[in-house]
């Protein structure tokens, strides 16, 4: 919950433990999540020291839930890493046309389920029944807005990011999406700046339609960096955003794992993805075995350019890393770090060259990796680079989509705090 100056005056968080599919296969349990999110709601909407005005809601984009025609949910929350079945793979570019003309038309590589247009398709031709029993599917951000106004709506943030839905190049839903009869299972787009009038516990509140939170992170520095940037949000994936790259992305981009997600006001951000942080936690796995340590042990390691330069740091070069090819944890972690450096020059160029950016920002885990940030900065000399941080950024995104509906106040201008290196 934030206050007008957007200061966070509550948070509170739940670890819902995974079920699993009729198939077997781990999803996140929608009716312990949904529960909680109302029991919470209610609570502060009964506590006289809140006055809560508006609602809305950004969390990760790619599932759908699937409503009857009471208003209930028919399946599982798939999991977007379900397997992709091979023969409904081969059905769907087989009849629409090539991984790559899809992949160029709708701005994401061909991801299975992470597609979650595919996943409606996917339903059609698996679990037929079930299909024809949809009155509508939401992706997750809009089924949670929609328990609290009850309407059926689409947004553009969820819809255009790694759907395989909408085509870039026409700004409309893709030609197979008609074809497969999916469009009458799509609610309507509805804009992520605009609200919908809702009562509860007698109380009215003005509720947002709620957005994917890649794009919910991004409305701070949206609002707050007037010069052209980038955005290296890091976590299990490093997300390379550009909202000043505005050429089209190519055959060759997307097979190096290239997107474009949307902002709130429907206009594409170019972006490159990197499993960094997921080999970080990895290797720093191995790193503790092999030299007897505490898990985040790293944390205390303290930058040394004098072990980066003695072992050569190359922002052009690659290599694999093994830990036991070191003689102490911290020249180990010294360079597995340069080497997700050069992976992650190698991806944010990218989405960076022939652009106008001179600010690069890093948020994340990564942003507070004193010898990650400093071999960036590195790694570019001819830009300005700075760890950023900003609190709960999916909340504030989505909080400030909808800012002039519910606050009087002026956006404030230290939404985001940074360090320069």
């Amino acid at each position: 919950m934030f206050d007008e100056d957007y200061n966070i005056v509550y948070e509170t968080s739940k670890n819902c433990i995974e079920i699993k599919d009729e198939d077997g296969f781990p999803c996140d349990n929608i009716e312990t999540m949904t529960q909680w999110i109302k029991e919470n709601l209610h609570e502060k909407l009964r506590d006289d020291a809140f006055e809560i005005k508006a609602l809305n809601f950004s969390t990760y984009g790619a599932s759908f839930v699937h409503l009857n025609n009471e208003g209930e949910p028919l399946t599982p929350l798939y999991n977007y890493l379900k397997p992709f079945p091979e023969e409904i793979d081969n059905k769907f570019y087989s009849t629409y046309g090539s991984k790559e003309q899809i992949a160029v038309e709708t701005a994401s590589p061909a991801l299975g389920m992470l597609n979650s247009g595919l996943q409606l398709y996917w339903l059609k031709y698996i679990r037929p029944e079930i299909f024809d029993q949809t009155v509508v599917s939401l992706h997750l951000p809009q089924y949670l807005a929609y328990l609290f106004h009850g309407k059926h709506l689409s947004d553009i943030t969820s819809i255009g990011c790694h759907t395989a839905l909408w085509d870039f190049e026409k700004n409309e839903y893709h030609f197979w999406v008609g074809a497969e009869i999916i469009d009458q299972k799509l609610a309507p787009l509805f804009s992520c700046d605009e609200v919908v009038h809702a009562e509860l516990d007698s109380k009215e509140l003005l509720c947002g339609v709620g957005l994917h939170d890649s794009s919910a992170a991004f409305i701070p520095y949206i609002q707050s960096v007037k010069e052209p940037f980038l955005l290296i949000s890091t976590g299990t994936w490093c997300i390379t955003m550009n909202p000043f790259n505005n050429s089209p992305l190519t055959v060759e981009e997307l097979q190096q794992d290239c997107l474009s997600y949307m902002t709130y006001k429907g206009t594409p951000v170019k972006a490159s993805r990197l499993f960094a942080g997921y080999e970080h936690e990895q290797e720093t796995k191995k790193m503790a075995v092999h030299f007897n340590t505490d898990l985040k042990y790293f944390v205390q390691v303290k930058y040394d350019p004098e072990m980066v330069t003695a072992s050569g740091f190359n922002t052009e070069a690659g290599g694999v890393f093994n830990c036991e090819n070191y003689a102490t944890y911290e020249e180990s972690y010294h360079q597995l770090i340069s080497k997700l450096v050069k992976q992650q020059k190698k991806s944010t160029d990218l989405v960076l060259l022939n652009s106008p950016v001179k600010k690069i920002f890093v948020d994340g885990g990564f942003a507070k990796n004193d010898i990650y940030m400093n071999l960036l900065a590195k790694a570019y000399p001819g830009y300005e680079v700075y760890a950023a941080s900003v609190s709960q950024a999916t909340a504030l995104g989505a909080a400030l989509s909808i800012h002039q509906h519910w606050n009087t106040q002026s956006l404030p201008e230290n939404l985001i705090e940074v360090k320069r290196y």
